[in-house]
Order: C-alpha cells, then structure tokens, then sequence
C-alpha cells in the first residue's frame, strides 16, 4: 500500500485546493448566519492544504499548483446553493480522506480519519442530515471521484 499513499496524498491535497476555492464562493453567498461556518471550514482546510503540502513531500512527491480556477459543480447564486455546495465539498473531501485512510500507515492514517470525520461533521452541519459511511459511496470505473488521480484537476 506504501506505492498508493503519495497518489491518495496528492488526490486529497488536489481536493483541498477545490475546498479552498469552493468555500471562497460558499463565503460570497452563504447567509451572514452562517458565515463563521463558513470561515471557520475555509481557515480548517487552509490547515489541510498546507499539511498535505509537506505531506506530499515528505512522500518523495512534489507537490501540485492550485488550479487558477475551479469548475463548480452547480450555479451558486443565493445562500442555499452555497449551504448546498458546502456540503457537496465536504462529501468529495470525505471520499479522497477515505482512500488516503485506507492506504496510510500510523499517523499519516490517524490524520487522514480525523480529516475524514470533520468532513463528514461539517457535511451534516451544512445539510442538515447524514450518510451512514460517509467516503464511502459507492463508485463506478467509468466515473472516478472528484480530485481523484483520474478526474479533471479543475473540476470541484
């Protein structure tokens, strides 16, 4: 599993970039509510990014650039299609944190399942409901998740 860790590494930092720019949008639109949620989930995967940054090193990778800009998987013009992207980045998050999960070994893995939870955590809190194995939906060949070493970098 050690050949599969710095690919599920470089697909969870490439999911933090979308977050990243996801959650910019999430904060342009989300109601004044609900904006500590939003930034308090912005700062969080900022956190992420640069922990997977020199985690992808550490792995002998380099690390990618952010894309310039992400294409969003929905218009998001008012303040529950923010709420509902949210909650769309966090379940994509959850699915890439699950693999580096299965694939890491001691604390790299312990990290990836601590990601994995405040994912789901923050999924439910922006949907208002759960899924009972959050990351792990079932997945087709044709359709690779999100950020995964087989999808477009640019896509959210």
């Amino acid at each position: 599993m050690k050949d599969e860790e710095l690919p599920a590494a470089e697909a969870a930092l490439a999911a933090e970039y979308a977050a990243v720019y996801g959650y910019g949008v999430v904060g342009a639109r989300i109601s004044p509510d609900r904006r500590k949620d939003a930034q308090a989930a912005y700062d969080a995967h900022r956190a992420r990014r640069d922990a997977l940054h020199r985690t992808v090193r550490d792995l002998g990778g380099r690390p990618p650039a952010a894309a310039a800009a992400y294409e969003l998987p929905f218009p998001v013009p008012d303040a529950a299609a923010a709420a509902r992207l949210a909650a769309e980045l966090e379940d994509r998050l959850a699915a890439v944190y699950a693999d580096l999960v299965r694939v890491s070994e001691k604390s790299r893995r312990l990290d990836a399942a601590a990601a994995l939870r405040e994912a789901a955590v923050r999924a439910v809190s922006w949907r208002g409901s759960g899924v009972a194995f959050p990351g792990l939906a079932e997945r087709t060949t044709a359709d690779p998740p999100p950020n995964s070493p087989g999808a477009p970098s640019n896509a959210l």
